[in-house]
């Protein structure tokens, strides 16, 4: 098998074609912006790998071979694939990929918002499914994408080599119940007061940033967290909690839930203190692609800590404070 194809050098292909269009070696050197001698030596190279003559030269300039009419309507496909290759990973033309953990979050509802207010800017939501705080920054790290949101537990750590985060919603916890449970009535409760009742969170990964969350929630306060259990879903959760007299539920309330009416489920507040879940918007500061920048923007505008008075957050939490640029 010939693999002399794998060979091609699309520096020499350009010149290639910018010969043909322009029939002299020096004005084609001109519009490459080098020498007559490199444009020379790049065909030379072409034609060597090819292992056929492209070019007659004559006083007249250069013209092409049978083997060079062949090769062109192949060389401008070479040329114009890596122009697209080209195009798709910089910064202002490719989509600005962002992971939001689950789209029924609060900073899904930002996105969406982000989307509506700047809808010219190409986006691409994904959820990096079952990952650790870790694994999503090693991902901005890399470049796989532009920005995360998630709840930053070692910053000192996590955020080095050029990232940088800002913790902008705090989004304040709730208890949610079935119509027959015993704290169903309540207007509020307290961490207090949860203790002895069975907390059931499915989906819990250890090891991951949401299930340290909760396992210091409850060593602080004494509750029984559980994620036991196949996960189902959040139908399936939502399904169990309407008929259950004992089992609930903690909710961020900035979480989009929807239920069917006769579920009857209640949203009760958790107060004194109010259990906070912190999130962090992370990003590479050396990034340069416009729409990253429009997002800290919209984020910074958008912004939702809550007071430090009142509120319980993990020791580990980010400070409001925004990061300099």
């Amino acid at each position: 098998m010939d693999d002399s194809a794998a060979d091609l050098d699309v520096g020499a292909v350009r010149a290639f074609v910018a010969v043909t269009e322009d029939g002299y070696f020096g004005e084609a050197a001109a519009r490459l912006g080098i020498s007559q001698q490199a444009v020379s030596k790049r065909i030379g190279m072409l034609e060597r790998s090819l292992g056929v003559a492209l070019f007659t030269r004559t006083s007249r300039g250069a013209r092409l071979t049978i083997d060079g009419q062949a090769f062109l309507p192949h060389a401008r496909t070479l040329l114009s694939a890596e122009a697209r290759a080209v195009a798709a990973v910089r910064p202002a033309r490719r989509a600005l990929r962002v992971d939001v953990l689950n789209h029924s979050i609060g900073p899904a509802a930002l996105m969406r918002a982000f989307h509506q207010a700047h809808p010219d800017i190409d986006l691409d939501v994904v959820t990096l499914v079952d990952t650790d705080v870790d694994t999503a920054v090693a991902a901005v790290r890399s470049g796989a994408i532009d920005a995360t949101f998630r709840a930053v537990t070692a910053p000192e750590r996590q955020l080095r080599d050029g990232l940088a985060a800002a913790r902008f919603l705090d989004d304040p916890h709730e208890l949610l119940t079935g119509p027959a449970h015993r704290l169903a009535a309540a207007r509020a409760v307290t961490p207090a007061e949860l203790a002895g009742h069975p907390i059931w969170i499915p989906g819990i990964v250890p090891g991951t940033e949401w299930a340290t969350f909760y396992a210091d929630l409850a060593a602080e306060f004494g509750l029984g967290i559980e994620g036991i259990g196949p996960n189902f879903g959040t139908d399936h959760l939502l399904e169990v909690l309407a008929d259950s007299p004992t089992l609930a539920t903690l909710t961020g309330r900035h979480v989009r839930l929807v239920w069917p009416a006769h579920y009857d489920l209640r949203r009760i507040p958790v107060r004194d203190p109010i259990p906070v879940y912190p999130h962090s918007l992370v990003w590479h500061r050396e990034n340069p692609h416009p729409g990253l920048a429009a997002l800290l923007a919209h984020v910074r505008t958008l912004r939702r800590p809550l007071p430090d008075t009142g509120i319980w957050t993990p020791r580990w939490a980010m400070p409001h404070a925004w990061p300099i640029a």
